[in-house]
């Protein structure tokens, strides 16, 4: 009886949602082609809106304090026309309805991106059992429940830069330690989405933050992303098991389909009978970046790139952290996810997209010779990860 108030609950306030967006006035669409008044609304009593970034070669972003989403990303493509390369939603009723539409897309990933096996860790002796969102796992924080659908204080600075806020308490979905954290989304004058995530805690935690857009740099969302090339500066990969969980090896990109350090097309080896694109039916693996070195990641260092040859958009990716995760949108078009009606009225198929999400290794509070995600009170948190955009 209990789930099936929460369902109608939920509902309701997806409704209500509609019906504050239908209600609102319509506005000057954004370049992409957004009505910010569907974004209008008050989630959990707090006021969410839709925040527009842009600079002065053509570049605008679109992100909705509701997760802290990048909503739409628009950059010229080789003639110049704007293109919207980020898959979503085109409302903030659809991000929001957990039951029939859920998502991560463009979020703003935390507390702990990725996920922890067996939604269990052990940190300074003491074992803490988080929310199971993904079979027994915990993935992305908790899902539904994680940082990807709360709202965001949001603060924008020019046209330019939006600060995000989120405190989460301490034992949210099971992570000890009230920690407040900061996402602050920068567009730059040279094309660039700059992204910076910061964070304090009151007691010893774990965080792992990151951006979960879904590129599609040809700007068609109808086809699989197939002739995308993908370059990712890694010589090593972390193998996983059919729950996605890394079996703890570190094994060598050299003479497998995990092999991106010569750029090629992602549908070359995508359909490939190596074990591992078969168990995820596709990519969704951590790369051991080559830019991460003696504790440290160079991020002036290109660690991955993308590139349309359909729009000559070039996409270079630099981070501060060790891993990335390239996952190439296997969920998308599956099942129920083949009828749900995104932004312009497109279903999506299947690896439709290819994310790039700078990270510490997945399962990481669980390696402990791995680069560990743990936050002491009094440190500092810092992530760092940048998209520069150009046309070849």
């Amino acid at each position: 009886m209990k789930n099936v108030k929460a369902l109608f609950a939920g509902m309701s306030v997806v409704a209500a949602m509609f019906t504050a967006c239908a209600s609102g006035e319509q506005q000057a669409l954004t370049v992409s082609g957004l009505n910010p008044a569907k974004f209008d609304t008050v989630i959990n009593q707090k006021p969410v809106k839709l925040y527009t970034l842009k600079n002065q070669n053509g570049m605008e972003v679109c992100i909705t304090n509701y997760g802290g989403r990048v909503v739409s990303l628009v950059v010229p493509d080789k003639d110049g026309k704007p293109t919207d390369v980020v898959l979503g939603f085109d409302n903030i009723a659809q991000y929001a309805d957990t039951l029939n539409s859920p998502s991560d897309y463009g979020s703003s990933v935390g507390r702990y991106a990725n996920r922890i096996k067996g939604a269990q860790f052990t940190l300074n002796d003491s074992t803490y059992t988080l929310k199971q969102n993904d079979g027994p796992n915990c993935l992305h924080g908790g899902g539904t429940t994680g940082w990807m659908n709360q709202v965001y204080d949001a603060e924008q600075i020019g046209d330019s830069i939006l600060k995000l806020t989120i405190v989460a308490e301490d034992g949210e979905n099971g992570f000890p330690g009230k920690v407040t954290a900061v996402t602050t989304y920068t567009v730059t004058a040279d094309n660039v989405l700059d992204i910076t995530w910061e964070a304090e805690t009151d007691k010893p935690t774990i965080i792992n933050q990151t951006n979960h857009n879904y590129y599609n740099l040809s700007g068609d969302f109808t086809q699989a992303a197939y002739d995308q090339v993908l370059y990712v500066n890694a010589d090593n990969f972390t193998p996983s098991d059919k729950l996605y969980i890394p079996t703890g090896e570190i094994k060598s990109v050299e003479g497998t389909p995990m092999d991106f350090r010569t750029p090629h097309a992602v549908g070359d080896s995508i359909q490939s009978t190596f074990d591992q694109i078969q168990n995820a039916t596709g990519y969704d693996h951590n790369f051991c970046l080559n830019t991460y070195k003696d504790g440290k990641g160079d991020d002036t260092q290109v660690c991955a790139s993308l590139y349309s040859p359909k729009t000559g958009i070039f996409m270079e990716m630099f981070t501060n952290e060790p891993g990335v995760q390239v996952y190439s949108g296997n969920f998308q078009g599956v099942g129920k996810d083949a009828d749900i009606v995104r932004k312009h009225g497109i279903k999506y198929p299947k690896h439709v997209s290819v994310c790039l999400e700078s990270q510490k290794y997945p399962d990481s509070p669980n390696q402990k010779s791995w680069i560990q995600p743990t936050l002491n009170p009094g440190e500092k948190y810092f992530s760092h990860a940048a998209y520069k955009f150009s046309v070849k």
